[in-house]
């Protein structure tokens, strides 16, 4: 089942690939871009560094922060609210939690990376993708960094973990493309319209909470009747939320223990380039106006 869709999507998409590699490649933007690597590489750097100037914790805030969240969540739904009957509740929450601040912080700051490095734009040429790249990543690191508290705790309690682990650096990989497609969609509208950046405030506060990050996706209606329709809620919650696919995707790995299903990470995959290569498309055709705009 799994190389028939492959095969069907590859095909599908092949059309679409030759346009890019003819646009991109040919066009020489992508191979730019790769020889700009260390700039990249040096603006990640950067970033992390301004984030915890002059902080006295510097790293750690990237564990602590996660953990005191582990702590108010666990409180409200193990304490407050006895009837949660989500088993290591804590881990449970952890394993959602982790990458939807990787997806909230990735999108949020890269929403502004080009109009905070104005001065750059207007005054030195480079590939302007680089700078929500260098967000992004800058937020990778500090998730990665945070999976290491979460794989701590795993052996506290003794967690079971998935024969199909060796998929989590795939599943971060899928993650990180989505991200960075929103970002790029994100950063450029936000050159030319300002109030990007507090809608996404609302928009991401609602997607979290449409998201099942602290609560199980099996307490949503299977069923529910909307004008007359009979709809699987969550069948659609997968459907439309590519973050509700990928948490389910974590948690398989690292709190259940089961065996991933390939075909559903496959869609979700599918998705995220999907994103990536929309969001790369876009940023591109007004990225020569920046320098004008920001």
């Amino acid at each position: 089942m799994c190389e028939r869709y492959l095969v069907l999507v590859a095909w599908c998409w092949l059309p679409a690939m030759e346009v890019c590699i003819e646009r991109f490649v040919l066009g020489g933007h992508l191979r730019e871009l790769i020889r700009c690597r260390e700039l990249v590489y040096h603006l990640t750097a950067r970033e992390l560094k301004a984030r915890y100037k002059s902080s006295v914790l510097g790293f750690f805030w990237s564990l602590l922060n996660p953990l005191g969240m582990m702590v108010v969540f666990t409180v409200v739904f193990t304490v407050l609210m006895p009837n949660n009957r989500v088993e290591r509740y804590p881990i449970f929450l952890l394993c959602g939690l982790l990458p939807w601040n990787f997806c909230s912080a990735g999108v949020m700051t890269g929403i502004n990376s080009v109009v905070a490095n104005s001065n750059l734009v207007k005054k030195v040429y480079f590939p302007r993708e680089v700078l929500p790249i260098a967000s992004v990543a800058a937020n990778l690191v500090n998730f990665l960094l945070a999976l290491l508290v979460l794989f701590a705790i795993l052996m506290i309690f003794q967690s079971r973990l998935s024969s199909y682990l060796w998929l989590l650096p795939l599943v971060i990989f899928i993650q990180t493309c989505f991200v960075l497609g929103v970002a790029l969609i994100l950063s450029a509208l936000h050159v030319f319209y300002r109030d990007t950046m507090m809608v996404m405030e609302v928009v991401m506060l609602a997607w979290f909470f449409l998201t099942p990050v602290f609560y199980p996706i099996e307490i949503l209606p299977t069923s529910y009747q909307i004008m007359g329709i009979t709809v699987n809620v969550q069948r659609l919650m997968y459907i439309l939320n590519p973050m509700a696919s990928l948490i389910a995707t974590y948690r398989d790995l690292l709190y259940w223990g089961y065996r991933t299903d390939l075909d559903f990470l496959l869609r979700t995959a599918v998705t995220s380039f999907a994103v990536l290569a929309f969001g790369y498309w876009f940023f591109m055709r007004y990225s020569h106006r920046f320098g004008e705009e920001a």
